[in-house]
Order: structure tokens, then C-alpha cells, then sequence
């Protein structure tokens, strides 16, 4: 109820953040109750079904991460002087914000059910002259228990990451502060170029094995083997565990040269906010990399013919909500340095300067992560193009 009550006394930006959740909730939602669908309408096939389940925990990680970004950036959920007098400490505003992070998702599952059965025929008649009626089973009764565990795997899983995410840790000590911990080569760097590496080398082996099984993904993208998804995998992975340390060493290489005060500040943001902007960086280069990939492969030849509307649905699900975590960890290492623009503004720096450090910030990171994308994109396809 305390969830309930706070909710309705938020600023409206952060509604639009969690109805931004609630819906790629229900995106989620919806893929799996098609997923469901169409193992009713095919028992036969048990493990496409099962396989098409599997891809649909590529949105639900994305969506989760998405949810976890926008309760460390709630307001309400933080803590505030006179908040662990009345029982909200640190631990209780942590569940807090997983409760509701729980009752945003459960709405988006809630609109997912609708969705659902008004495809099915089951509310109000077959919409679109029943054309979705197939795809959904809308010849089987619907399992009502299955149908809630699939509409609980979002808000659960969310509202665990959430809590686990915002959990109250030990302060670190003193003399690891003033020793410039902060200021390290975060330690990721190797580990993430060779999960790359290996990401790509399966992919390669599973071009050259002549595609094998095709992997039936929700739609009428099922050419490629499962290997090649599973290599993807490995290749997301790998960017978002070196993102961090290419921050970094973007933020190192500004402060290089006899850097003036813009460059240093940048850089000094930039390998403060290594660890918070860094993972999420990598994730969106991991998922644009991989839509460079499938253009490249499917897009000159079969054209959109290749691509079902569930599979541009969890697409558009992944990269959207990838995206809109990157602009909240964004917005959170901004609200971190408020204290400290409002003391260099009160020092007499000029407002320009700030923003030229914004942009500087913004076009080395470009520099960056846009040629690293466009090339594990390109050497994704090309042992699947022969």
C-alpha cells in the first residue's frame, strides 16, 4: 500500500519511466503467452516450443535490466534524513522499490493477458478476420495456471533484481578511499575480449557446419542454427564486461597531452562513471552490432519476408529497452554530479564550459563504441554470409 501511495505522489517523469516499464513488461508478457499458444496449437513440437521459450529470455533480461535502472533512479526509493526514524532504512527502502518495481510489471502483465485473449477471440470477437487466432490457439482453452506462472516470470524476476540491486552494502574503508580506488583500470577489459572472441569463433564454426537445425524463433526468422544465437550471447556479454574499462580509458585519454579544464573534466567524469555508464554502453553495442549482423545477412536478399512480426517484436522489446537503460544510467550519473556542477557554477565556471565538456564526453565515447559496434557486426556476418 506504501508502494501504492508513493506512486501517486511522483513526479511525472518518473510515471512515464515506469509506464515505459509496464509496457515492455507487456511486450514480454505477450511473447510468452505466444509462446504458450503455440505450444497448445503444436504438441507435436515440444522442442520448438521450448526453443522459441529460450529466445524469449533475451527481452526478459532486457527489460529487467531496464527495470532495475529506473527504481535506482526513483526518487522515492532513496534514502533521506528522517526516513529510518519512522522504519525506512536502507533495507526496507530497498523493498520497497521492489514492490514497486512488482506492481509495475503486474500491470504490463495485465495488459499483456487482454492483449492476449482479445487476439484469441475470448473478449469481444476475432479482431483482423481472425488472422492472429492461429498463431495464439485460439481453438484450445487456455491453461489458466500456465498462463499466471508465464504472467509472474516478469514482475518476479524484476522485482529480485531490484532488491538485489539496490540491497544496503558496507561502506568501503577510509584508506580505500583515499588511496584513489575509485580512479582504477576497472579489471574487465580482458575477461570481456575474450568472451568476444569466443562468441565470434562460434559463430564462425557454426557458419562453416553448413547452419544446421535451424533455430524456430516466434515468427518466420528460423533459419540460423541455435549456435549462432549462442554466440551472440557470448558476444553481448563480452561488451558489456569490457564497456566499463572502455570508459575508462576513454576518460584516460582525454586527461592525456597537458589536458586544459575541459578536458579534464570530462575525462575526470568519464573514469568516475566507468562502472555506471560503461555495462550498459556495451550492452547497446552488443544489440546494435547483432541488428547490423542480421541486416547485412538477411536484409539485401529475402527482405522483410525473413523476419516474423513476434521476432520484430522482441527485437524492437531488446533494443528499446537496452537503449532507454543507457539513458537512465545517463540521467543517474547526472542527478550524482549535481552537488558537484552546483559548486564549480558557485566557483564562477561558465555554464559553456560545462556543456562543451558534455559534448566532449559524448563524441569520444562515439568515437569509441561506434566503429567497435560496426565491426563485431561485420565480423559476425561474414563467416555466416560464406
Amino acid at each position: 500500500m506504501l508502494a501504492l501511495r508513493l506512486t501517486r505522489g511522483t513526479h511525472p517523469l518518473v510515471l512515464a519511466r515506469r509506464l515505459l516499464v509496464a509496457a515492455a513488461s507487456a511486450g514480454v508478457g505477450f511473447l510468452l503467452l505466444c509462446t504458450l499458444g503455440h505450444a497448445l496449437g503444436h504438441p507435436e513440437q515440444a522442442p520448438a516450443s521450448t526453443l522459441r521459450l529460450l529466445w524469449c529470455v533475451l527481452p526478459l533480461a532486457a527489460t529487467v535490466q531496464f527495470a532495475v535502472a529506473v527504481a535506482r533512479t526513483d526518487p522515492s526509493t532513496r534514502p533521506r534524513p528522517g526516513l529510518s526514524a519512522i522504519g525506512l532504512g536502507p533495507a526496507r527502502l530497498a523493498l520497497l522499490a521492489a514492490a514497486s518495481t512488482a506492481v509495475t510489471c503486474a500491470l504490463g502483465s495485465a495488459v499483456a493477458l487482454l492483449l492476449y485473449l482479445h487476439l484469441r477471440g475470448d473478449l469481444t470477437g476475432l479482431p483482423f478476420d481472425g488472422a492472429a487466432a492461429g498463431l495464439l490457439a485460439g481453438d484450445q482453452p487456455v491453461p489458466l495456471a500456465a498462463v499466471l506462472t508465464l504472467l509472474a516470470v516478469v514482475p518476479v524476476t524484476a522485482a529480485a533484481a531490484a532488491a538485489l540491486a539496490l540491497r544496503p552494502r558496507p561502506a568501503p574503508p577510509v584508506s580505500s578511499e583515499a588511496s584513489g580506488e575509485d580512479e582504477t583500470m576497472p579489471s574487465g577489459l580482458p575477461w570481456g575480449v575474450a568472451l568476444i572472441a569466443i562468441g565470434l569463433a562460434v559463430e564462425t564454426y557454426a557458419g562453416r557446419g553448413g547452419g544446421g537445425d535451424g533455430l524456430p524463433l516466434p515468427g518466420r526468422f528460423d533459419g540460423s542454427p541455435a549456435a549462432v544465437l549462442a554466440g551472440w550471447v557470448l558476444t553481448a556479454i563480452g561488451l558489456a564486461t569490457a564497456g566499463p574499462a572502455l570508459v575508462h580509458g576513454c576518460g584516460r585519454l582525454l586527461q592525456t597531452a597537458r589536458p586544459g579544464a575541459v578536458r579534464l573534466l570530462a575525462g575526470r567524469v568519464l573514469t568516475a562513471e566507468a562502472r555506471r555508464i560503461g555495462r550498459p554502453l556495451g550492452v547497446v553495442c552488443a544489440v546494435l552490432s547483432g541488428l547490423l549482423a542480421a541486416a547485412s545477412l538477411y536484409g539485401s536478399d529475402t527482405g522483410s519476408d525473413a523476419f516474423g512480426p513476434l521476432t520484430g517484436l522482441g527485437a524492437t522489446l531488446i533494443l528499446a529497452c537496452t537503449c532507454a537503460t543507457l539513458l537512465t544510467a545517463a540521467l543517474e550519473s547526472r542527478q550524482g554530479r549535481a552537488p558537484v556542477t552546483e559548486a564549480l557554477l558557485d566557483a564562477g565556471a561558465p555554464p559553456t564550459a560545462l556543456r562543451t565538456a558534455a559534448l566532449l564526453r559524448a563524441g569520444v565515447l562515439l568515437a569509441v563504441f561506434l566503429p567497435l559496434t560496426w565491426a563485431v557486426g561485420e565480423l559476425a556476418a561474414l563467416p555466416l554470409k560464406g
